[in-house]
């Protein structure tokens, strides 16, 4: 089927081909004209017009297209539902929406800006509403710092450097910086900048009182510890595939994923994975 709007588009008009061709009309195909010529090319082609005033697919209220399209076909995908305020939002200047609006819309700008053949902006926002979608089905809940090194982290400064002058402050948590940053590959300046101005002690003495406060493992051993306790927890409560499981918990790759692991464990991520799922099986039945 012909799809047809106007010329120039930035939210809408990228977001609703996205969704047609995603979820509604796998053979779609869009064009895009002048705004006064939309009615009349619409015919010559039979396509359907949308984000127009006058045709059934446009804003309504406070709704845009988008919205329209969703209610139209009685799209139920939970994470179309999350996608359309922030699109609506963005779409209407409404950024109280949701967060990610004036995001959405400073990408959205910035592409338009760049890219002046409308056929090749699609292509490109397409990327975009991927990403999105994939965002508000699987990622809604993953912070920056998911990674058991940054959650480390964290769990150190509320334990041990906030307590400022009424308790004694551990030695080794004042190093965790520097010891952080010599062991693991990831940059996390951004975590640590509000703590580093309190930082001042001998790392090689944090080296040898670490094991001391967390259950007698050394800073790499307690790191995978956190890693691999992260990654059981997404094995038995998502639908994660393990590759996504290696990503989320800090892993380089999937191979080093499953080495890892199995030193933990004693088993594989995937016969680990078969052995939950036969244990719910089993309970249900």
């Amino acid at each position: 089927m012909n799809w047809i709007t106007r010329e120039r588009p930035k939210i809408d008009r990228i977001a609703c081909p996205w969704l047609i061709k995603r979820f509604i009309d796998k053979n779609a195909v869009f064009f895009y004209v002048p705004f006064d010529q939309v009615i009349d090319i619409a015919s010559e082609l039979d396509a359907i017009p949308f984000d127009v005033p006058g045709v059934e697919l446009t804003h309504q209220k406070d709704q845009c297209t988008f919205d329209a399209l969703i209610k139209k076909y009685k799209l139920t995908d939970p994470a179309l539902q999350i996608m359309a305020p922030i699109v609506r939002g963005a779409d209407t200047d409404q950024h109280h929406l949701s967060s990610q609006c004036s995001g959405l819309w400073a990408i959205a700008a910035g592409m338009a800006h760049n890219i002046k053949d409308d056929q090749e902006l699609l292509e490109a926002g397409k990327i975009i509403y991927d990403a999105l979608y994939t965002w508000a089905k699987h990622l809604q809940d993953v912070k920056h710092t998911e990674s058991p090194v940054e959650q480390l982290l964290v769990d150190v400064y509320q334990k041990f450097l906030k307590k400022g002058k009424t308790g004694k402050i551990p030695a080794w948590a004042t190093e965790l910086k520097t010891i952080i940053q010599d062991q693991i590959d990831t940059n996390l300046a951004l975590s640590l900048t509000g703590i580093s101005q309190e930082l001042n002690v001998n790392p090689a003495y944090v080296s040898r009182a670490f094991s001391k406060y967390f259950d007698n493992l050394s800073f790499g051993e307690y790191i995978r510890k956190l890693r691999i306790d992260k990654a059981i927890a997404f094995i038995e409560t998502n639908n994660y595939a393990l590759s996504e499981i290696s990503y989320l918990t800090g892993f380089s790759d999937q191979s080093h994923f499953t080495r890892i692991f199995k030193l933990e464990t004693g088993k594989t991520p995937s016969e680990y994975k078969k052995s939950t799922t036969k244990g719910k099986i089993r309970s249900k039945s």
